[in-house]
């Protein structure tokens, strides 16, 4: 016997493409993927052992940027990767600068996605190469000048760490990484400058100054008050106790707000 609702599915809102594509869109948001160097890039600050540093530009690449749904809630402590129900991912990489824009600039944009709702309590990225601009060929490019004590010191940092971070949930203020029907939320890649200079109001016993490199040893590179290093010169130049001491802060560089990221050497 021929059912009598044949012609009625036919005919149905559920059967036809567009109604379908409209239904399945409406269960959908946009993620804004964004990268922050926090006031130290954006309003300059003082090292742990006393230069002011001020940045003209932060340029960093970020590449292979995933956000997860991850269930059970990824741990960075405890390694591996999440554990995945939905991911989404930026497909190109992206060179931003962190310092762009006035003391009180929002994070910068580096892309945004179409995304199926709900809570994305993870996020990886790579620091890869910038591809093109003033920071073609590295990954990190700091820009600025230190002072102390009279002495202003014009640097150029061109660094290439081969980095992974793979992060959890975000920590901080303001709730991120939920993502309702219709709606837009934010992913934070965070960096913390902190680490690798250390911060004169933190006090010299704080557990981020006790691992800092601060700027001084830089600053001792610089010859006529100026310093353009890339890494195979600090590689050379710095003893080999600082330059093992600057790997190890650049594996703990990422951060998602003040939450800690895995980080995992590249090739």
């Amino acid at each position: 016997m021929t059912s009598p609702t044949n012609s009625e599915n036919l005919g149905s809102e559920n059967s036809d493409p567009q109604s379908r594509t409209a239904s399945s869109s409406e269960d959908k948001g946009t993620l804004t993927f964004v990268a922050n160097g926090e006031d130290f890039v954006r309003q300059g600050f003082v090292s742990k052992d006393g230069w002011q540093i001020d940045f003209d530009h932060v340029y960093t690449t970020l590449g292979q940027l995933v956000a997860y749904q991850s269930d059970p809630p990824f741990d960075a402590a405890s390694g591996g990767e999440p554990q995945a129900q939905q991911t989404v991912t930026l497909p190109e990489p992206a060179t931003v600068d962190l310092a762009a824009g006035d003391a009180t600039a929002d994070p910068v944009q580096v892309g945004t996605q179409q995304a199926a709702s709900g809570r994305y309590n993870a996020l990886s990225w790579t620091l890869v190469p910038a591809p093109s601009g003033p920071a073609k060929g590295y990954s990190l490019m700091l820009v600025g000048q230190a002072t102390k004590a009279g002495t202003t010191v014009d640097f150029a940092l061109k660094m290439d760490p081969k980095l992974r971070f793979v992060c959890g949930d975000f920590v901080g203020d303001t709730r991120r990484g939920i993502l309702d029907p219709g709606s837009t939320t934010e992913l934070e890649s965070t960096f913390h400058f902190d680490h690798l200079f250390g911060d004169a109001e933190a006090g010299p016993t704080a557990e981020i100054n006790q691992k800092a490199l601060g700027f001084q040893p830089f600053a001792d590179l610089a010859e006529n008050n100026r310093l353009e290093a890339d890494s195979q010169t600090l590689k050379t130049q710095l003893s080999s106790s600082n330059w093992q001491q600057l790997n190890d802060i650049m594996a703990n560089l990422g951060h998602v707000g003040e939450g800690h990221c895995a980080a995992e050497q590249l090739a």
